[in-house]
């Protein structure tokens, strides 16, 4: 009986060293990018993860499945944030709560993101990701928005703009803005619009 069980308890074996090997390099290249790699290579990786260089390029293969690997690990990590109800209460408030949740979430995938955009090109599933987030994004700002700027495309698509991840980044890398600069920009921005549209404007003070 011993010998019929050995090749299984091999197979196991061999897929769960191989399970292992992927868990340290999804791992290693999420750390990676914290650290500002926004394209690290295999050599980096195989250092980082301590596997052999052989084994990284066994799995960078298939790239599209480490990056839906990295994808669920950071929504795991946004998701409560991202779940959790606006505020009760007139639209300005939902709308700046909206613009602080979508901040503080930026903040956290900024670099996971930039380096998504780097590959996306190449890869279905970043472009894939990238739309459904768009999409996910722009259905939450027309259930904040009132009927006066949703129902009017020009604010739509300026507010949409303002609160998107590529302004963030511009804001926060180019234009070199702090976290309390760069917001104090959008509420003020938004409000602007808000107000070209006759309505209260958000609080751009705070």
């Amino acid at each position: 009986m011993a010998q019929a069980e050995e090749p299984i308890d091999r197979e196991d074996g061999r897929r769960l060293r191989g399970q292992e090997s992927r868990r340290r390099i999804v791992e290693a290249m999420l750390e990676l990018v914290r650290e500002g790699n926004i394209s690290p290579s295999a050599e980096d990786v195989s250092a980082k993860a301590d596997v052999g260089l052989r084994t990284v390029f066994r799995h960078f293969k298939d790239m599209d499945s480490l990056y839906r690997e990295i994808s669920e690990l950071m929504f795991a990590e946004i998701e409560p944030t991202a779940s959790d109800p606006l505020p009760e209460g007139d639209w300005p408030l939902r709308l700046e709560a909206m613009i602080d949740r979508r901040i503080h979430v930026f903040e956290k995938i900024m670099p996971f993101k930039i380096a998504a955009d780097i590959h996306k090109h190449r890869s279905a599933f970043l472009r894939e990701d990238d739309a459904a987030l768009m999409r996910m994004q722009r259905s939450a700002l027309r259930e904040a928005l009132p009927a006066d700027l949703r129902n009017d495309r020009m604010y739509f698509e300026t507010i949409d703009l303002l609160m998107s991840f590529d302004s963030w980044r511009r804001l926060r890398k180019d234009q070199r803005l702090s976290v309390a600069q760069a917001r104090k920009m959008v509420h003020f921005a938004v409000g602007a619009i808000a107000a070209a549209a006759g309505l209260h404007p958000i609080n751009s003070s705070i």
